[in-house]
This record gives C-alpha cells, sequence and structure tokens, in this order.
C-alpha cells in the first residue's frame, strides 16, 4: 500500500487528483472501493459484533437501509450531481444559497461526522494490534495513526481508490471463507439453528419493531449525504461509470454484508456470551482459521481500515481546504497553495482523530449520534436545493440551525421519542415557513438544480432535435 502511495506521491501533482482523483476513475476501480469503503472496520468488527449482540436485525436496522439510501444516491442523483462539478457537499450549499450557507455543512462533514469516523477505524486497528499481536492499546492508537497519516499524505484520493480495488478481492473472500469456517465450527447450520434463540434469527424480534424502525428511519437517511459517496460519484470518469459501478458495488454490499450478522449469530455457539462485541470477530478468525488464511483476512482487514480512515481524512480535507481555505482565507490560491492546505488539512484531520480516539471509550455511539445529527440538519436543505426553486437561503439556515438545536437538546426531556424525528420536523418546518416568509439573497442561484442538470443534458443535444420534439419535451419538463 505505501509502495503505490509513494508512486502517487510523484504522480500527484494539482488539487483536484490529491482531493477527487482527477474525475478519471474507470468502472472497477469505483466498484472495488465502494465495497471495500462499506466493507472496512463495519462488516469485520462493528457488524459481526452487532450480529453476536442483536442477531440478523442488525442488518435490517442499519446496513440494508444504509445501503438502499445510497443504492437511491447514486441511481437518482449521479447524473445532476456530477454536471454541477462539485468537490463537496458544501460546495453545492455554497452554490445554490451562498458561501456562507455552505459553512455548516463543511463543518459537519469535518468535525462532526469524518473526525469520529476517522477515530472509530484507529480504535479499529489498534483493538486489532492488540489482539492479534499483544500490543497495548495507547501504542497501538499511535501505531495506527502513524500509518494512517502516513499513506494518506503520501498518494490522497487516488492511491485510496485504487488500494480499495484489490482490497475490495481480499474482504469478499475473507467475509466467505469466515462464514463457512463458523458453520462447520457451529456443527453444522441446522444444529447452529437449532440452538439458537428465535429473536437473533428473525428480522424484526418480537417487542424489537419500534427499535429496528427507528434505527432504519434515523440512521439511514444520512446517507443520501454521505461525502464518501459523493466522492466516489465525482471521481468517475463518466457518468454512465459513476451509476454501474454504483449499482454493482453496493449491490454486491447488500450481499456481502449480511454475512458478519450471520458470522456474529453463529460465533454464540463457540465464543463466550460476555465477550465484547468488538473482539468477536478477532476471536474468531484466530480460533477457526488456519494462521495462512487468518493471516491474509488480517492483512486484508487493516488495509481495509487503513483506506477506510483515509477516505474520511480526506472528506474532511476538502471540506477545510477546498471549502474553508481557498473559499474564505485565500479566494485566490495557486496550485501549489492549494495542495499544501490539503496536506496540512490531513494533518489536522489526522491529529483531531487520535485525539478522539483516545478520549472516548463510545465512539460506535458517537459515531451513530453523528449520522443522526448530521441526517437531520442536512438531508431537507440538500433536497429542497436539488427539487425547490422557492427555497432561499435564510429558510436553509433556519432549518439546520433549528434542526441541528433540536436533535442535540431534545434527549434533555426525556420524552422517550429518539431525537431524530423532531429534528427532522424543524428541519422542513423551518425551512418552508421562513423560504415562505423571506426572498432570494443576490448570492443565490435561485433554481432546482435536480431539474437543471437533466435540462443540461438535453441543451447538449438540442441541434439534433426536431421541431416537434422540442415542443415535447418543453411541455413535459413543465408539467
Amino acid at each position: 500500500m505505501f509502495a503505490i502511495g509513494g508512486y502517487y506521491f510523484f504522480k500527484v501533482k494539482t488539487s483536484d487528483a490529491y482531493l477527487i482523483a482527477g474525475w478519471n476513475m474507470g468502472y472497477w476501480k469505483i466498484t472495488g472501493t465502494l465495497i471495500s469503503t462499506w466493507c472496512g472496520a463495519a462488516a469485520f468488527i462493528g457488524w459481526v459484533g452487532m450480529g453476536f449482540t442483536k442477531g440478523i436485525s442488525g442488518y435490517f436496522m442499519f446496513a440494508l437501509p444504509g445501503i438502499l439510501v445510497s443504492l437511491l444516491l447514486i441511481i437518482f442523483f449521479s447524473r445532476p450531481l456530477r454536471r454541477l462539478k462539485l468537490f463537496t457537499l458544501a460546495d453545492l450549499f455554497g452554490k445554490r444559497f451562498g458561501r456562507k450557507a455552505g459553512v455548516v455543512p463543511s463543518v459537519f462533514s469535518a468535525f462532526i461526522y469524518s473526525v469520529p469516523a476517522t477515530a472509530l477505524q484507529i480504535v479499529g486497528m489498534s483493538t486489532v494490534f492488540n489482539v492479534i499481536f499483544g500490543i497495548d492499546m495507547d501504542t497501538g492508537l499511535m501505531l495506527s495513526f502513524a500509518l494512517i497519516l502516513g499513506f494518506t499524505i503520501l498518494g490522497g484520493l487516488e492511491a485510496t481508490i485504487v488500494t480499495d480495488a484489490l482490497q475490495s478481492v481480499i474482504v469478499i473472500a475473507g467475509i466467505i471463507i469466515l462464514a463457512v469456517c463458523s458453520v462447520t465450527y457451529a456443527g453444522g447450520l441446522e444444529n447452529a439453528l437449532f440452538n439458537t434463540p428465535t429473536e437473533f434469527l428473525t428480522p424484526i424480534p418480537d417487542g424489537r419493531a419500534l427499535e429496528v424502525v427507528t434505527f432504519a428511519l434515523t440512521v439511514a437517511p444520512f446517507y443520501l449525504v454521505w461525502q464518501s459517496t459523493w466522492q466516489r460519484i465525482f471521481a468517475s470518469k463518466t457518468e454512465e461509470v459513476a451509476i454501474k459501478a454504483g449499482v454493482t458495488g453496493f449491490g454486491l454490499v447488500m450481499l456481502i454484508s449480511f454475512l458478519p450478522y450471520c458470522i456474529g449469530v453463529l460465533a454464540r455457539q463457540f465464543v463466550p456470551l460476555d465477550t465484547r462485541a468488538d473482539l468477536v470477530f478477532s476471536f474468531v478468525t484466530m480460533e477457526l482459521l488456519h494462521p495462512a488464511i487468518g493471516g491474509i483476512v488480517i492483512i486484508g482487514l487493516l488495509s481495509a481500515l487503513m483506506t477506510g480512515a483515509d477516505s474520511y481524512i480526506l472528506q474532511g480535507s476538502s471540506n477545510i481546504s477546498h471549502d474553508l481555505y481557498c473559499g474564505f482565507v485565500n479566494k485566490q490560491a495557486t496550485e501549489a497553495q492549494k495542495m499544501r492546505s490539503a496536506r496540512v488539512s490531513v494533518v489536522i484531520m489526522s491529529v483531531l482523530s487520535l485525539g478522539v480516539s483516545f478520549m472516548m471509550t463510545d465512539i460506535i455511539s458517537m459515531y451513530q449520534w453523528a449520522l443522526r445529527i448530521s441526517a437531520t440538519t442536512l438531508i431537507f436543505p440538500f433536497l429542497a436545493a436539488m427539487f425547490w426553486k422557492r427555497v432561499t437561503a435564510s429558510g436553509c439556515i433556519a432549518s439546520m440551525i433549528g434542526a441541528m438545536s433540536i436533535t442535540v437538546l431534545w434527549p434533555l426531556f426525556d420524552t422517550g421519542i429518539d431525537a431524530a424525528y423532531p429534528g427532522f420536523f424543524v428541519s422542513i418546518m423551518a425551512l418552508w415557513v421562513v423560504s415562505k416568509l423571506t426572498s432570494h439573497s443576490r448570492e443565490e442561484e435561485a433554481r432546482a438544480f435536480y431539474w437543471s442538470g437533466i435540462n443540461q443534458e438535453v441543451s447538449k443535444n438540442s441541434s439534433q432535435v426536431t421541431g416537434d420534439q422540442a415542443a415535447n419535451y418543453t411541455i413535459a419538463t413543465k408539467s
């Protein structure tokens, strides 16, 4: 991986190539990077642990809803987003509502999401170092930080996508082998099913329907504005590559991601039930696999964790260097200054993530809260920018501030209602009411980006359209 990173260190000369892979990645590279990004720490550690503690319902409350929303993003939004030539989510808000409106999504993406997501990868790597090699956790955290920072500074997103594509093969093979071995070690599938409580085998266990549905509805929407998927859309060579590779990648992830939950359920037959959820994967790998195969799986895990962290760091780096530095501090930055700010922001993101990994004892809960707050704050403003021409910058800002405030403060009232529900309600109401009461500012580009993106494609081919076809198209778009 470091050899590949070193190669791209000398090859990558522009911030476009460093942060967004030069808009030039092919089908298999995008497919592979989507698989590796989704099946990193989540698949190997989190999903196996969730299957061990909650059963396969975890798949239906966390993995499947997120994958379906990601497919929705790929299929319906790839074309209009690519035609806007964006780098980040904040670019969309800044282009539609003015530069100031882009600050909130930029800060959210960099500090509310990317930092804890990177910290999760650092902790995942240190856990592997601890269980497999006996390295103490603090040393493991520092080692993980050094490896991740070194690789990220070298190659940028292009090196990440290339190594992701290679790792995806190991990831898929490792999960399948581990699943087969788990079935064998549990005494066969029939024996395992017979000895496993029903609540661990049903998608929605009795008495937990509200928990499963709430989790799916409050966390999954975030993946509509997940900048890691946006980056893969932008990095694709063409719109067709973005859509075809996205559908293939997430289609495979939908199948692959069910296996870790099954492994976690099967592990209840031979793993002590008081084992910590985040240690189940390492325990199963060490107990079940031949050292040669287990070693390859561990290599795949460590490399996936490293490039997963790399993706999150580059996501935050884009927000800091492109949105904040080039957008506010140095609007006339040269290419050399952009590259320098990108690499400096990589260091900033890495150090902050290391600090969080040392301080936080429950990063999983923190990560889930980051998803909830980001979703309630950004989903409806994003949809309004894409579909509603009348929405104003004032409405967007009021929606984001109101939703963020109520989501953070709601748990203090102890109502038993998930904070995401009032957050979404306040977001859409503030967006609608304030937009109706205010006018567009001079900085705004008052158009619905989704429909204008479709019109761009038609305008390219307008010389080949007959008068009757043009009239029919006009009627259709107006309706």
